[in-house]
């Protein structure tokens, strides 16, 4: 296994419960990948993702191990989910309860309640096809497509995400609430299908939930699930080459020229980058170097994570700082590739619901900007504390004000750390963008298309980034190994 992301530690855990010896191999020296976690001058940091959405799909795996997952971790839904800043200073609670939900609606956009109620239940149908039955299928053959396809169109996939929204919802405001959640998993709501509508029936059906100890608490949980089916974890081992004879993997090299031989290579890394760097000797049939160059690719993200000397007790667990623009600013990231001087935030206070995370009176935060790939030739070695600074500014003049006298600690992620920390291709921070000719068939397979006995999981793979989507490509791995192979040796 290579990588200890959460698609490769998912895939360990149920390979180990299925029979399989599992070694993970991961580069870093904690668990997690893209949910690292920092800890710095007694705050906690969760790198990466913050939101759960489908607990159910992590609860499987634990009862595939025999355990519940409530034994190990506590989660606690969130009210609100977020909050929304729009830039004239308005504000938006977005719930799960039903009845709160309305009341912000109809007093934000009162006009819009018979739309969004509309609109719940397309989301409602859209999740039942697009993820109860997609994301857990695996796509390795085009027929599959094309007999799905009929279904795709009836429900709209055809069209973007704010397309389908705005056919619902007539507010700019309403608009954006209903359509931001592509940008969670690296999509444009302008491009991304209108699929991933779905997120909504997610949020309102299994909430919005935390962790308590951070993302990262889960991912540990997880990476005890795998040592309890018997998996083992290498960490600060980094692998240089997938090794096969003819067209079957056979192992990996490692960085040290240590090899590893196994039945099974799965492989929780950026399909990209593996196919470029990881198997030097092999003629690729489909993912050539010149294919590769032709994908188009997610946003990256700017990140910053500080801690305070005092409590912002005004700031809730999740709070969307909104920019003057919306449409242009994400045609600027996703298509001109440029750095702008105005941004949105992403803003994340898990000391809120979470004293665990932050000194007795003191704030954890993360303020995440959506900014292009490296595709964009920004120079984020010299960019990094400038547009650090502007965060900072733009924070204290809408919901943090005094935040530069009660910053005590801080550290900065670019889109340089993607590629060179994490191994994603032109730094981008999910993958390959998810529109609709990139998803499913289209995508990198879960079953190598280059070698027998390699599989993908994760964000580079079927079904996609977020946590949901790489969570369930373990699943499809589980069960295409299953009925390839049976349980056997290693993995």
């Amino acid at each position: 296994m290579i990588g200890a992301g959460f698609g490769g530690l998912a895939a360990a855990a149920r390979l180990g419960a299925r029979g399989y010896a599992v070694t993970v191999l991961d580069k870093l020296d904690k668990p997690g990948g893209r949910a690292y976690v920092w800890k710095q001058d007694g705050f906690t940091f969760d790198a990466g993702p913050t939101i759960i959405t489908a607990p159910f799909v992590f609860e499987d795996i634990w009862r595939l191990c025999g355990r519940d997952m409530a034994q190990d971790v506590d989660l606690r839904r969130l009210d609100p989910f977020y909050r929304i800043r729009f830039d004239d200073g308005e504000t938006l609670d977005c719930s799960g309860d039903p009845a709160k939900m309305r009341a912000e609606i109809a007093r934000v956009a009162p006009e819009d309640l018979a739309g969004y109620d509309r609109f719940a239940r397309d989301s409602s149908r859209i999740y039942d096809f697009a993820f109860a039955k997609m994301a857990h299928h695996p796509f390795h053959k085009f027929m599959t497509m094309v007999t799905m396809a009929p279904t795709l169109l009836r429900l709209g996939g055809h069209r973007s995400v704010h397309a389908y929204v705005a056919s619902r919802v007539k507010s700019e405001r309403m608009r954006f609430a209903l359509s931001f959640h592509p940008l969670f998993i690296g999509g444009n709501p302008f491009n991304t299908t209108s699929f991933y509508c779905l997120i909504n029936h997610l949020e309102q059906g299994w909430g919005v939930n935390y962790a308590m100890g951070g993302t990262g608490a889960l991912v540990q949980a997880m990476a005890n699930l795998v040592g309890h089916v018997g998996g083992t974890i290498r960490l600060e081992t980094e692998v240089a080459e997938i090794t096969h004879e003819g067209r079957r993997a056979t192992g990996v090299k490692l960085k040290d020229g240590e090899t590893l031989k196994a039945d099974v290579v799965v492989c929780n890394a950026d399909p990209a980058v593996v196919y470029r760097r990881m198997m030097p000797n092999l003629p690729r049939r489909r993912w050539t170097d010149a294919k590769i160059d032709r994908m188009k690719y997610s946003m990256s993200v700017f990140v910053w994570y500080f801690g305070t000397n005092r409590r912002f007790e005004d700031v809730p667990h999740h709070t969307i700082v909104l920019g003057p623009r919306y449409k242009g600013l994400l045609t600027d990231i996703f298509r001109r590739k440029k750095l702008t001087e105005d941004f949105s935030l992403y803003l994340h206070r898990p000391s809120a619901t979470d004293p665990s995370v932050a000194p007795e009176g003191c704030d954890s935060f993360y303020a995440l900007s959506p900014v292009p790939n490296l595709d964009g030739g920004d120079d984020w070695a010299a960019l990094a504390e400038p547009y650090r600074l502007k965060v900072q500014k733009r924070l204290e003049e809408t919901v943090m004000p005094g935040l530069g006298e009660a910053v005590v600690t801080s550290r900065v992620l670019t889109p340089l750390d993607f590629r060179d920390r994490l191994a994603s291709e032109r730094g981008a921070a999910f993958g390959m963008e998810p529109q609709l000719l990139q998803s499913a068939w289209f995508r990198p397979h879960n079953r190598s298309e280059e070698l027998d006995d390699l599989y993908f999981v994760g964000a580079g793979t079927h079904p996609g980034a977020g946590l949901p989507g790489v969570v369930s490509s373990a699943r499809v791995v589980d069960e295409l190994i299953l009925a390839g192979k049976g349980a056997r040796a290693h993995a």
